[in-house]
């Protein structure tokens, strides 16, 4: 590989993301995290034809069912980054529902625990 080559190459890999995205920037990240799961609107019709490969592929990929973002990226094979911005788009446009990661659950009160314990084993021995 002489070295323009190896520029070529070097060069279409920092345009390709952003021809992806057509230069939008990433959503808040509160919006989508890694496990965020997304899955395609049931109205079909109402999908355009002027969608990138890129969204298509998307849709198509997320109509069977919920997915986390960091599903979809490696069944893209594209950054984390691109795909949430083409999330964000499609989400925006009415394409996707998205789901939100569900909070923690509060950690229970061991002194609680212990005394449901004692009580279990003082009746049923």
């Amino acid at each position: 590989m002489t070295d323009s080559d190896r520029h070529e190459h070097e060069a279409a890999e920092l345009v390709r993301p952003y021809v992806i995205t057509g230069g939008r920037s990433l959503p808040g990240e509160s919006q989508f995290s890694l496990i965020t799961l997304v899955t395609a609107v049931a109205d079909q019709q109402q999908r355009p034809a002027r969608l990138s490969p890129e969204e298509q592929d998307l849709l198509r990929m997320c109509v069977g069912g919920y997915l986390s973002v960091a599903e979809i990226a490696g069944h893209l094979q594209l950054p984390v980054g691109v795909v949430k911005i083409l999330l964000a788009a499609l989400s925006e446009a009415g394409y996707l529902v998205t789901r939100p990661p569900e909070t923690r659950a509060p950690v229970a009160n061991l002194q609680i625990l212990e005394e449901v314990l004692n009580g279990l084993q003082s009746k049923f021995g």
